[in-house]
C-alpha cells in the first residue's frame, strides 16, 4: 500500500480508500450490508493497510455513520491510526433545515454526525453537492467554523463543476476561511467529463482527486449489474463496448476486468485514492491488486478508444442515452482517430468536446454576407450570447 498526501494539504491517506456506503440498514438501502456481514470486509481492507474511510450522513439515514464508527473503533488500537471522512448537504430529517448548507443545517450536521461516529472529529468534512440556494460565502464561513472549533481536520467537497469549485475557493480564499482540500468526483472509464474541467483545476489548486464509483457500480468489473446497480437507468451501448475493451485487455494479462479499470484510473494524473466499495473480501484483494498493475499504451488506447462523452446532467438531452447521440458522438469518435492517443478528451472537439467558440458562416441569399454562429445544440447547450438582428418596420434600425 502507498500513502500519498492528500493534494496540497500534509493529510496522508492510503492510496486506496474505503466507501462505506455499501454498509447500512437494508430497511433503508436495500443493498446495504448488515454490521456483522460488513466487518470481515473492513478488516481485510485494514489488513491491506487502508486507512482512509468515507461516508455520508445520508447513507441508509445515518446507520452507515454508526456501523463505521464502530467498526474503526474495533479495528484500529486508536483514533489517530485511520483518515475518517463524511459528507452533509441532502436531507437528514424532515424539517425545511435539515438540509442543504446552509450555517444552521452545516453546524447541526457535523454534531449529528459526530455523535453516530462516536468521536470528536473527523479527518475530512465534505459538503455533498454544491447548494444554490445557499450563499457559497455563508457555507465555506460555517465550514471554516467547523475546522476552528476542532471538529474537522479538512473540508473537501464532492460532485461540482469547475465553476463551483472555483467560486467556493475564491470566496474563502476573500474572507481568509479554510479553502477545500479534496474534491470527490465520479470518474471512471466511462465518466470522464471531469478531465476538461474540474481535474486540471483540481490540480492547479492543489485539491486531492478522490473518485468514487471507480468501477461504474460494476459495470467495468465485468458482472452483472445487481443490487444498486440494478436501480440505476441503465447504461449506453458505448459504455458497454468500453466494459467489453475492459474484458478483453484483462483476459490478454489474465487478470480480473476489476483490476485493470483501478490500473487505469490510478493512473490518470491528480488523482489520489479512488474510494471502492466492496461488498466481499475479493473486490478489497483486487483493489489492492491494482496497485501494482502497469498498463502499456497499447493497452490504454484500447480502453480509452470506444468512450463516448455523456451530456450535462443539468441539461438532459435524449441523445445521450443512445448509441447514435448525432454529430456529438460520431465527430467526437472519428477526431480521437489518429488525433494522438484514441479517446482522449482535447479542447475544441477531440474526444467529442464541441468548441464554444463562434464561427463565421455566410449568411444565406445574402452575397458576401457573414454573421457569427454558435454551437447551439452542441449537446444540448444554447448560446446565450446576444445577436443582431435588423428591427421590423425600421429600414437600417438594429438592436440586440
Amino acid at each position: 500500500m502507498d500513502y500519498p498526501r492528500l493534494g496540497s494539504s500534509g493529510l496522508t491517506v492510503s492510496r486506496i480508500g474505503l466507501g462505506m456506503m455499501s454498509y447500512g440498514d437494508p430497511g433503508a438501502q436495500p443493498w446495504a450490508l448488515r454490521e456483522d456481514d460488513a466487518e470481515p470486509i473492513v478488516r481485510r481492507a485494514v489488513e491491506a493497510g487502508v486507512i482512509f474511510f468515507d461516508t455520508a450522513d445520508m447513507y441508509s439515514g445515518g446507520a452507515s455513520e454508526q456501523i463505521t464508527g464502530r467498526l474503526l473503533r474495533r479495528l484500529f488500537p486508536s483514533r489517530d491510526g485511520y483518515v475518517l471522512a463524511t459528507k452533509a448537504y441532502y436531507p437528514a430529517g424532515p424539517g425545511p433545515n435539515d438540509r442543504g448548507l446552509s450555517r444552521k443545517h452545516v453546524l447541526a450536521a457535523i454534531d449529528a454526525s459526530l455523535t453516530r461516529l462516536g468521536t470528536d472529529y473527523v479527518d475530512l468534512y465534505q459538503v455533498h453537492r454544491f447548494d444554490s440556494q445557499t450563499p457559497v460565502g455563508e457555507t465555506m464561513s460555517a465550514l471554516h467554523d467547523v475546522v476552528r472549533a476542532g471538529k474537522a481536520r479538512y473540508i473537501g467537497a464532492s460532485a461540482m463543476y469547475a465553476w463551483q469549485l472555483a467560486k467556493a475557493q475564491h470566496a474563502a480564499a476573500a474572507a481568509g476561511l479554510t479553502g477545500l482540500t479534496a474534491m470527490q468526483n465520479r470518474y471512471n472509464l466511462v465518466n470522464r467529463e471531469d478531465e476538461r474541467e474540474l481535474i486540471p483545476l483540481c490540480r492547479d489548486l492543489g485539491l486531492g482527486v478522490v473518485p468514487y464509483s471507480p468501477l461504474a457500480r460494476g459495470l467495468l468489473a465485468g458482472i452483472r449489474p445487481t443490487g444498486r446497480a440494478q436501480a440505476d437507468r441503465g447504461h449506453r451501448p458505448a459504455d458497454l463496448d468500453v466494459a467489453g475493451d475492459v474484458r478483453a485487455v484483462a483476459a490478454g494479462r489474465g487478470l480480473p476486468p476489476a483490476q485493470i479499470a483501478l490500473a487505469w484510473l490510478l493512473a490518470r494524473p491528480g488523482v489520489t485514492a479512488p474510494l471502492i466499495g466492496a461488498t466481499s473480501k475479493q473486490h478489497v484483494d483486487d483493489a489492492v491488486s491494482a496497485l501494482t498493475v502497469r498498463l502499456d499504451d497499447a493497452e490504454v488506447g484500447r480502453l480509452e478508444a470506444h468512450y463516448l462523452p455523456a451530456c450535462s446532467a443539468s441539461i438532459p438531452d435524449r441523445r445521450c442515452q443512445s448509441d447514435d447521440v448525432g454529430a456529438l458522438g460520431r465527430r467526437g469518435r472519428e477526431r480521437s482517430e489518429g488525433q494522438g492517443r484514441p479517446g482522449a478528451l482535447r479542447p475544441g472537439g477531440r474526444g467529442g468536446l464541441e468548441s464554444m467558440a463562434p464561427r463565421r458562416v455566410r449568411r444565406p441569399g445574402r452575397r458576401g454576407a457573414w454573421r457569427a454562429r454558435w454551437p447551439a445544440g452542441r449537446g444540448g447547450l444554447e448560446s446565450m450570447a446576444p445577436r443582431r438582428v435588423r428591427r421590423p418596420g425600421r429600414r437600417g434600425a438594429w438592436r440586440a
